[in-house]
């Protein structure tokens, strides 16, 4: 062998066993788990990703925030690390996040209408009483067996937002807290912002915290619906609710829910300095 063929396979060794040594030192990046339900009411398997606090024990009780639009490329990464942040640097405590992934969002976050032009642009519309259903009494009761759990919140943006108000004036005791984010309440013709006022009157009036936003960016009937809804709340005589409302400035309906979600979480933990 020459000298220059010697040293090209003593360097090619090297290298090998340089890449082979940094393989080694790789390991996966966890941050929570993947898991799947049955679910018999709707008939089909729901995939649920959870992220767990990073000293997580499952002897403790955790505040579990049901995240829709859950799915890994939708909302679960950005907004279980706007958790993570307001754990490090706020006054909110370690909390599980449960994204529940979407398979057909237009079906599960709608209730039936009549109106043609929405029968025909969402063809699988619906079935929201069903999820309601699938939340209350499948996926709760299940995540309730797997951990010990305290407050429950619900996150909801768009038609997402649609849902919860439709859970928040329906069955409010499903949770504690509620962040609905630029609802679609101009779904069916406004009919669920028209019953507004008769179902509060039926609801409890247990303690319970309600965010509401909307961008100033969005459609301007997106804005009055959210405001209007706000009105509502505030004179439905809830004692032990806590209802805010935010308009932000300088967002419209793509970029709406990272920020807006800050500053709801910034209401309910404001800062402390630390002692």
């Amino acid at each position: 062998m020459n000298k220059k063929l010697l040293i090209f396979v003593t360097i090619l060794f090297t290298f090998q066993f340089m890449v082979f040594a940094q393989t080694e030192n790789v390991k996966p990046l966890t941050i929570g788990e993947i898991r799947t339900i049955k679910s018999e009411i709707l008939n089909e398997d729901r995939t649920l990703n959870i992220y767990l606090p990073q000293n997580f024990d499952k002897t403790k009780s955790y505040p579990i925030i049901y995240l829709l639009d859950g799915s890994m490329n939708e909302d679960f990464i950005h907004v279980t690390g706007l958790v993570q942040f307001f754990n490090l640097m706020y006054a909110m405590p370690e909390t599980i996040v449960v994204g529940i992934a979407n398979i057909d969002r237009k079906r599960d976050f709608t209730f039936h209408t009549d109106l043609k032009d929405l029968q025909k642009d969402y063809p699988t519309t619906g079935h929201s009483g069903k999820f309601i259903n699938f939340l209350e009494k499948e996926l709760k009761p299940y995540i309730e067996s797997q951990f010990k759990t305290s407050d429950k919140y619900l996150f909801g943006q768009s038609l997402g937002g649609l849902l919860a108000t439709e859970i928040l004036l329906k069955k409010p005791e499903m949770f504690n807290n509620y962040f609905i984010i630029s609802p679609s309440l101009w779904w069916d013709d406004e009919s669920l912002l028209k019953q507004a006022n008769q179902l509060l009157s039926k609801g409890s009036d247990t303690k319970k915290f309600v965010y509401l936003s909307v961008g100033k960016g969005e459609h301007k009937v997106m804005v009055k619906h959210a405001e209007d809804l706000y009105a509502i709340l505030k004179k439905s005589n809830k004692k032990n609710w806590r209802v805010e409302y935010k308009l932000m400035d300088s967002d419209n309906h793509a970029t709406i829910l990272h920020r807006s979600l800050y500053e709801g979480l910034v209401k309910f933990y404001p800062y402390q300095e630390p002692k």
